[in-house]
């Protein structure tokens, strides 16, 4: 009897306690080096609705450069920006605030593909180019 109410105890909790995706520590900036396709964009990694984007993040020397950001039918591209590993997260210098970060951390990465998770749970999906 007490074996049947542990058992139903820890079946209790397991349905109250959320699925949790390991964020993977970057070590230094030669992980994220080269040039990644932004493929599509989630508000969580729950979410059903997909965002395709088109831009593409070139990571060099330091610097992020994101260019062919589509915006109102047309495409521009965005001056490079420093950026840097800290705390095992990658994080990105705003664009005319050099003392303001994007904090993204490393859910999953291989050789073609790698997913980011923003500071606010967005989710980033790169296919390497």
């Amino acid at each position: 009897m007490k074996k049947i109410n542990a058992a139903a105890i820890l079946l209790g909790l397991s349905l109250f306690i959320p699925a949790v995706n390991a964020d993977v520590s970057l070590q230094s900036k030669d992980e994220v080096q080269g040039a990644w396709k932004l493929n599509h964009t989630k508000k969580n990694v729950n979410s059903q609705e997909v965002l395709k984007r088109e831009d593409t993040w070139t990571f060099k020397d330091g610097k992020v450069t994101i260019t062919h950001i589509p915006r109102e039918g047309t495409f521009y591209d965005q001056t490079p920006v420093n950026y840097e590993i800290e705390d095992g997260k990658l994080k990105i210098s705003l664009l005319g605030r050099s003392d303001k970060f994007d904090i993204f951390s490393l859910v999953e990465k291989d050789d073609k593909n790698m997913t980011l998770k923003g500071k606010f749970g967005d989710m980033y999906y790169f296919n390497k180019k």
